[in-house]
C-alpha cells in the first residue's frame, strides 16, 4: 500500500493508559484462544461450523459481519475500528480482491504484530484512537467494530466518529454484548457479573441495547437493524472455562507465573461466561446501520 502520513491521537486519560497497557501486555495471550488471533467470540452455524473447533466459529463471526456489509465488485474501503491484530481485516482481504482495509488500535503491540501478519496484503493498522481518527470525512465505504466499542462505554462520540468517516450510504456493523435492562434493574447476580466484567476487561460500562439504538439514530444512522445472536454465540462462550484452564497450565509450566494482565484477561473471560448465563439481563448482538 502507499504510505500515508498519520497524526497519532494523544491518549493521556488514565483509563486509556490502563487500557493500552492491558492490551500491550495481554494480547499475545489471545493466540491461545485463536490461532488466527481473533479477539472475539464466535458464531455457530449447524453443519457449517464445528462446535469443537473454536476458530471455525470465530471466523464464521467474521464472515457474518462481512456478509452484512454487502461488498460488491467495485473498489471498497473498509475500516476496522478497534481491530486488534487485524484478524477480521485479513479474513476480508482473503475474500475480496477489490478491498483496501485500514484498522485502528491504541496498542503498540497490536499494531506491530498485526502489520507483520498483514505483510503483502492490501491492509494496514494504524495506532489511533477510534474516538478521534485522522481519516478524512466521508472516506470509507464500510466500518466494523467487533467487541471494541464497549471499551469506550458504548459512548455516543464513538458512533459520531464512525458516522463522520463513512461515505453516504456506507454501512457500520457493530458486534458486541449489551444489557437488556438498565443497571439499577439488574438482579443481584447479574449486577455482580456486570461489575466484575467491566473491571477485568477495562470497560467503562456496557450500554443498554434500546439506549444504544437511540444513540445511533440520534447521530444520523438509518435502517438500524438489531439481531440478538446470543444463542449462536453461546457454543463459543462455553469454550471459556476449558481455554482458561488450558492457558493457565501452559503458562505455569512455561514461566511458573502469570502476568497481572493475563490474570485480568482470564477473570474477565470467566465473568463473560457468567454474564452469558444471565440471559434476561445480557445479550450479544449484531447491529447493522447505514449512513
Amino acid at each position: 500500500m502507499k504510505s500515508i502520513s498519520i497524526a497519532h491521537s494523544e491518549l493521556e486519560d488514565k483509563s486509556n493508559i490502563e487500557l493500552i497497557d492491558f492490551y500491550n501486555q495481554a494480547t499475545e495471550d489471545y493466540e491461545f484462544w485463536s490461532h488466527d488471533f481473533n479477539m472475539h467470540f464466535g458464531y455457530f452455524r449447524p453443519l457449517k461450523t464445528n462446535i469443537l473447533k473454536r476458530d471455525s466459529m470465530l471466523n464464521e463471526m467474521n464472515d457474518q459481519v462481512l456478509k452484512r456489509l454487502q461488498i460488491n465488485t467495485q473498489k471498497h474501503r473498509l475500516v476496522d475500528l478497534g481491530c486488534g491484530m487485524g484478524a477480521t481485516m485479513r479474513r476480508a482481504l482473503s475474500q475480496f480482491k477489490n478491498l483496501i482495509a485500514y484498522g485502528v488500535t491504541i496498542s503498540d503491540f497490536q499494531q506491530k504484530k498485526g502489520n507483520e501478519l498483514l505483510e503483502g496484503k492490501n491492509g494496514v493498522i494504524l495506532k489511533e484512537n477510534y474516538n478521534k481518527t485522522s481519516f478524512q470525512s466521508n472516506s470509507f465505504d464500510s466500518a466494523v467494530a467487533i467487541e471494541s466499542f464497549c471499551h469506550s462505554g458504548h459512548d455516543k462520540k464513538t458512533i459520531m466518529e464512525a458516522f463522520r468517516v463513512l461515505k453516504s450510504g456506507g454501512r457500520l456493523i457493530i458486534v458486541d454484548a449489551f444489557l437488556k435492562k438498565e443497571v439499577p434493574q439488574l438482579t443481584l447476580g447479574s449486577h455482580f457479573a456486570y461489575k466484575k466484567l467491566c473491571n477485568h476487561f477495562n470497560l467503562e460500562k456496557i450500554e443498554q441495547i434500546q439506549n444504544y439504538e437511540l444513540k445511533l439514530k440520534q447521530v444520523g444512522f438509518t435502517d438500524v437493524k438489531i439481531e440478538d445472536i446470543s444463542l449462536r454465540v453461546a457454543p463459543s462462550v462455553f469454550h471459556v472455562p476449558f481455554a482458561i484452564v488450558g492457558f493457565m497450565l501452559k503458562k505455569l509450566w512455561q514461566t511458573k507465573s502469570l502476568k497481572r494482565e493475563s490474570l485480568h484477561n482470564l477473570k474477565g473471560s470467566f465473568y463473560a461466561l457468567l454474564s452469558g448465563l444471565h440471559m434476561k439481563s445480557f445479550g450479544y448482538y449484531i447491529i447493522t446501520a447505514t449512513k
